[in-house]
């Protein structure tokens, strides 16, 4: 490849956090994604809307690694998931991304700072500067009197910002969230759409959201809205 080509290449790569091409997938008979293709640079905030069914949740799986589509590529950090192996999807996953879902999901047995400091642990960093990340990143989410308290001691707000510093621990370059609101009441709702458009200012994290919350999609950069397994509209707010 001449060094012009790699030139124009490398820098159509650089501030595209994905890029996702041709993206199918079925599920036995069923045909759930037909041909997506999409594109989100660094430090975007894109929430994908759509009905029941239309393959939102199914797209966001396979955007953040989840689950591989049947043909298509997909590019994330300029790495092509596709190719790579399952340790080493793992491996790049646990690195490089950060998953907040409507359930938090926080381990009971654990304190919110145990549940932190999890993946970090899982990627083998050292504990002591992991505990000292994890510390960090709950003060900076307004949680610093709730470290030591396990999840059923914790409001639900409060637990899905737990969630949040957990998505965070391995300084993920994009965070994936499935209806990140739809357990929570409209305050902590309204605080939690505060802490994304934070978030990025502060970090320049891409964020890549699946959500019925009109509210939340209008303070994304870009709303995309997905019908019966294509992009139906994308369209800047």
């Amino acid at each position: 490849m001449s060094t012009k080509i790699f030139t124009f290449v490398s820098n159509y790569f650089n501030d595209k956090m994905i890029h996702a091409t041709n993206i199918h997938k079925s599920y036995a008979e069923l045909e759930v994604l037909k041909g997506i293709d999409l594109e989100i640079p660094q430090g975007e905030i894109v929430s994908i809307i759509g009905k029941s069914g239309a393959g939102k949740s199914t797209l966001l799986h396979i955007l953040g690694t989840l689950d591989l589509p049947d043909e298509g590529e997909l590019f994330i950090c300029q790495k092509e998931i596709t190719k790579l192996k399952e340790k080493q999807l793992a491996k790049f996953r646990n690195e490089n991304i950060g998953f907040v879902f409507q359930f938090h999901h926080l381990l009971q047995e654990f304190t919110a700072l145990e549940n932190v400091c999890i993946p970090g642990l899982i990627a083998g960093k050292p504990d002591h500067e992991i505990e000292k990340k994890a510390k960090e990143l709950l003060d900076y989410l307004g949680l610093t009197q709730r470290i030591h308290h396990k999840p059923n001691q914790l409001s639900g707000g409060e637990a899905q910002r737990v969630a949040v510093a957990r998505s965070l621990i391995n300084n993920p370059k994009v965070i994936f969230a499935d209806e990140p609101t739809g357990n929570l009441d409209k305050e902590s709702s309204e605080n939690l759409h505060q802490l994304i458009i934070n978030l990025r200012k502060d970090f320049n994290h891409t964020f890549v959201i699946v959500t019925h919350n009109s509210d939340l999609a209008k303070l994304s950069d870009r709303t995309i809205t997905i019908e019966d397994g294509r992009i139906k509209n994308s369209a800047e707010n």
